[in-house]
This record gives structure tokens, sequence and C-alpha cells, in this order.
């Protein structure tokens, strides 16, 4: 319960236009200290979370050993855990491309979805809570890529548990 509540606080920070990326090329000390905060932490935890249900524990597990052990006593870059979580899934997916879109956006997309009979449409788009006029910037071309699952009448969450990779605007 404690850490929905810290993500529900940190999404209405990043819903406003004011918020900034997970992950940026800094020039000063401050955007250093900037970089390094409530926001960065529980998005970045969330997007983990988000990833190791994609990918499925097992598969995330995987990734995050071979992260560990390749760069044991060394330095790392968030690329490197992408790199690693693309080598378990042996080209299946490309999670840094997937997650590129996440860190490197402010905000996060609202979905939309809308069923006519057997046909669900999603649509993407950036949140925004409240449109601040000094901060306020085009976001339009902001594209996620959005890992959604959901289940069908003949299945339940245990058992088969469906996913769809939403790369674009639109999709069916």
């Amino acid at each position: 319960e404690d850490f929905l509540t810290l993500i529900f606080k940190a999404m209405m920070k990043d819903a406003l236009n004011s918020s900034h990326p997970v992950s940026s090329a800094v020039q000063s000390s401050e955007q250093i200290e900037e970089m390094f905060d409530t926001l960065s932490y529980i998005k970045g935890a969330s997007l983990l979370m988000m990833l190791k249900h994609y990918l499925t524990k097992d598969v995330f597990q995987a990734g995050i050993e071979d992260y560990l052990h390749n760069h044991n006593y060394r330095t790392a870059q968030s690329d490197d855990l992408w790199d690693s979580m693309n080598e378990i899934t042996n080209g299946t997916l490309d999670v840094k491309k997937m997650m590129k879109t996440w860190i490197v956006h402010k905000g996060f997309p609202l979905v939309t979805v809308v069923r006519k009979g057997k046909i669900i449409s999603v649509q993407q788009e950036k949140f925004l809570y409240r449109v601040e006029p000094e901060n306020w910037t085009s976001d339009a071309s902001y594209l996620w890529h959005i890992p959604l699952t959901y289940i069908t009448n003949r299945c339940n969450f245990t058992h088969c548990t469906n996913a769809y990779l939403l790369d674009q605007k639109s999709g069916t």
C-alpha cells in the first residue's frame, strides 16, 4: 500500500509538463542533483516492475543476473542493463528500444481502449494532469512502447495472459 501511494504521488509530479525524464544528458552539477529525486527513483522502480511483468519473472531475473555478472566491480550505464535484457530475450524483443521510450520522455501515456464487438482498438497520447503555461512544450511526437497484457473469457490470470506491444500511436 505504501509503495502504491508513492507511485501515485510520483505520477502526479510526472503528469505535469514541468516534469523531467528519468535519464538525460547533464551539463551542470545542479542538473545531476535534479536527476536523483523521488520521481526518478519511484518511476524507475515502476518501470522495472512493468518490465518484469512483461518479460516474466524468470526472464527478468536472468537478465538482472547477466547484468550483475557482466558488470561485477565495474561501472555501468543504463544501456548496459537493457543490453543484458536483450541478450536474455535472444533478440525476440528489443528491450533497449522499448525502455528508452520510457526513460527519455518525461511523463507517461494515457491509453484509450475502445471495444467494438470482438475488435479492440487502443490509442496512446501523453497524459497531462494540468497544463502549466510557463512550462508548456509540445510533446505531440512522444511515442512510448507500451507493453499491454490482457486476458480473454477463455482464460484466467494464472493460465494464459496475452501480451501486446503498442509501439505506434494506435493499434488494433
